[in-house]
């Protein structure tokens, strides 16, 4: 497995990365969880991503519940955290997850500390080797939303506060690196012109959406990341399932193959069960396997090996599954294989944005 330095910093991680998402759900109980982890760590994925907010979907019952399952795996696998790059995130605005905070809307210097601090308790561990903010504590079209409208915006802490709040957590010894995630290109040069101009940690990555169903990346914040010098993490390669192609045949609803999709309404109420994009994911689809390619195959390596991607973010349900997608990395994807996914993506742009 490839390694690559994130951003202007000298945290070097795997070119794949672990997402933990469904750890603590009822796909992923503890021993399948335990099982991945070590398996990942055979096959030379040392760089791990979790969440406060974890496992998806979020619910009060199950909130850190993700943390607490990987702080159990390091304190039974001795050598195991030093062998890792450990990332977490701190939730941004809480949206509808009241639990969050205590039903706190937006957070304020002190509950970036007191969820960091929340987080090295529950990850039984003295230091986060990248902490990201999970989502912006701003206003902005995510998850789906499509525009911008300024009269949404509203008095809440600003990207300085932010990086102020950071830099106590990286002063302080509990973080070592910083990131953001579901970013937009303004956010990302705002975090990094206010961290030059104050002196404050700056940020070394950013985690988007990036697949082939949803390449806004291309759009603008790609340019933005190779001046900064900041990395992408893309998370969601196969769509939640869309671009492996078990969809294809019978639709979310195939009893035969259930998937994330098919077992939780709420992730189908998202930009992932629009019809658009299982139609979209359909034309994908078909056209790996013309050009002898599984599905998966097509979409993992159109992030493995695309300029803009420092690591890609997998999430799994089983060791089976993490192997064929760690197998898929070899994969290369011929020019013209290349001319034709952006004739598709010309005809029908990003339906999972």
């Amino acid at each position: 497995m490839e390694h690559i330095p994130l951003g202007r910093s000298d945290l070097v991680v795997s070119r794949v990365c672990l997402g933990t998402m469904t750890f603590g759900e009822r796909q992923v109980d503890e021993r399948t969880a335990f099982a991945i982890l070590d398996r990942a760590l055979e096959r030379g994925v040392d760089f791990v991503d979790t969440a406060e907010m974890y496992p998806v979907p979020p619910s009060a019952e199950r909130y850190g519940d993700t943390e607490r399952m990987l702080g159990r795996w390091f304190a039974q696998r001795p050598g195991a955290r030093a062998s890792v790059v450990l990332a977490t995130k701190v939730s941004g605005a809480a949206r509808a997850y009241h639990w969050i905070r205590d039903g706190k809307a937006d957070p304020d210097p002190d509950d970036f500390v007191a969820a960091c601090d929340a987080s090295l308790r529950r990850l039984g561990t003295d230091v986060i080797d990248l902490y990201q903010v999970h989502w912006p504590v701003r206003h902005v079209p995510m998850f789906g939303g499509m525009y911008f409208e300024p009269s949404r915006l509203r008095p809440c802490m600003g990207v300085l506060a932010q990086l102020e709040a950071l830099q106590r957590l990286v002063r302080a010894g509990k973080v070592r690196y910083v990131g953001v995630s579901n970013e937009t290109p303004w956010g990302v040069a705002e975090f990094v012109h206010l961290a030059d101009a104050h002196a404050l940690p700056r940020i070394v990555s950013v985690q988007n959406n990036y697949s082939l169903l949803s390449r806004v990346v291309d759009n603008g914040l790609d340019e933005v990341l190779h001046h900064a010098g900041v990395s992408l993490l893309a998370y969601s390669p196969l769509a939640f399932g869309l671009l492996t192609g078990k969809y294809d045949a019978r639709g979310l609803d195939d009893p035969a193959r259930p998937g994330r999709l098919a077992i939780y309404d709420s992730m189908r109420q998202q930009r992932w069960g629009r019809p658009e994009s299982l139609a979209a994911a359909r034309r994908y689809n078909a056209l790996a396997r013309a050009h002898g390619l599984t599905p998966l195959q097509l979409a993992l390596a159109f992030c493995h090996h695309n300029w803009r991607v420092a690591s890609t973010v997998v999430g799994v349900t089983s060791v089976a599954q993490l192997d064929e997608n760690l197998d898929a990395w070899d994969t290369a994807l011929p020019p013209e294989l290349t001319a034709e996914v952006d004739r598709i993506r010309w005809e029908i742009r990003d339906p999972a944005q």
